[in-house]
């Protein structure tokens, strides 16, 4: 059988989440069965000027009015190749608290997604909404939930203690860490610690919220995502908006007690044993925070078998998209 050529389209290299996802596609040996992936960086004003040559596309690529064209340009000089789309973005919580004009911008997702043959959510909770929302056929609507390798997390000890909270990830208002520092703070032990790992355009807004607090210990952009998780023992979660969460992935895989904000993606990792807090206040976290350290307990469950079912799922939708494109081509 000849190898099939996986061609993922991005236009924002950043590190962060989604390229961990799209290095994982690249590099699982699961998913590279049968299966060439490689990585095409585009520009966000110009996504493609000529035909590209793959037996499928996958944009990783910002959907919005001003790329609309070329996302229509994509599928006019493609019409035989599959193309998939995976939204890595948008959410019922970040429309909600980022989008004044919600009818225009869910005309927007409508027509671009019409564009693809499927299109992916990367959690369950994600995936409900552009369902009821009717904002993606739910014949092409498929949910593969993101991950990246965890090996290195699953071998890490469980904590013996719940001295260390860890607030990890980009330091913006998406994430919440404006509450959880306030909440924090309103702790009284002396002997816990409040560790953010990570950087961002709030950063100094932060560090004057912490007031100070010898406690509350902001530790960088720390590069390795194992490394980190080792020097915590309870991973908090007040994200405002969050298509997937994939520190709460590692969190669950590294057998960190876990609490989280009921929204978007992190309803997924809900089901599978995070504490919610309800409510989302200050006083709420502060409760959660004081409880989550106290407890004996360790979660039990190491993600298991999450990398299988994420490359059991791409195998399928390769499987579904690229046979039947090739026998039409013969």
């Amino acid at each position: 059988m000849t190898e099939q050529l996986i061609v993922h389209l991005v236009d924002d290299v950043t590190p962060g989440g989604v390229m961990r996802v799209l290095d994982h596609i690249l590099t699982a040996p699961d998913l590279r069965r049968g299966a060439r992936h490689i990585l095409r960086r585009v520009d966000r004003v110009r996504v493609v000027s000529r035909r590209i040559e793959a037996d499928m596309i996958v944009s990783h690529l910002s959907v919005n009015w001003r790329g609309l064209p070329h996302l229509i340009a994509l599928r006019a000089m493609h019409p035989d190749v599959p193309l998939l789309h995976v939204e890595h973005s948008y959410t019922q919580a970040f429309t909600a608290l980022n989008v004044p004009h919600k009818g225009r911008f869910h005309t927007l997702l409508r027509v671009a997604y019409a564009l693809f043959d499927r299109v992916v959510a990367v959690s369950r909770a994600q995936g409900d909404w552009l369902a009821q929302r009717g904002l993606v056929d739910p014949d092409a609507l498929r949910v593969i939930p993101s991950c990246v390798a965890l090996e290195r997390f699953r071998a890490l000890p469980a904590p013996a203690s719940r001295r260390v909270i860890g607030a990890i990830g980009r330091l913006h208002r998406q994430k919440g860490f404006d509450t959880l520092i306030e909440a924090f703070r309103a702790l009284p032990d002396p002997d816990l610690e409040l560790h953010l790992h990570g950087d961002g355009p709030d950063r100094d807004l932060l560090r004057d919220l912490a007031g100070g607090d010898r406690r509350i210990r902001f530790r960088g952009h720390g590069g390795d995502p194992a490394a980190i998780m080792a020097e915590v023992d309870v991973v908090a979660m007040p994200s405002r908006w969050e298509a997937y969460g994939l520190v709460a992935l590692e969190a669950r895989a590294a057998c960190r007690p876990l609490i989280v904000a009921p929204v978007d993606g992190l309803r997924d990792h809900i089901a599978a044993g995070a504490t919610p807090v309800r409510g989302g206040g200050v006083a709420a976290w502060s409760t959660a925070l004081r409880t989550a350290t106290a407890a004996p307990s360790t979660p039990d469950a190491r993600a298991p078998e999450a990398e299988a079912a994420f490359a059991d799922a791409w195998q399928q939708l390769i499987g579904e998209l690229v046979a039947p494109s090739r026998a039409a081509a013969a």
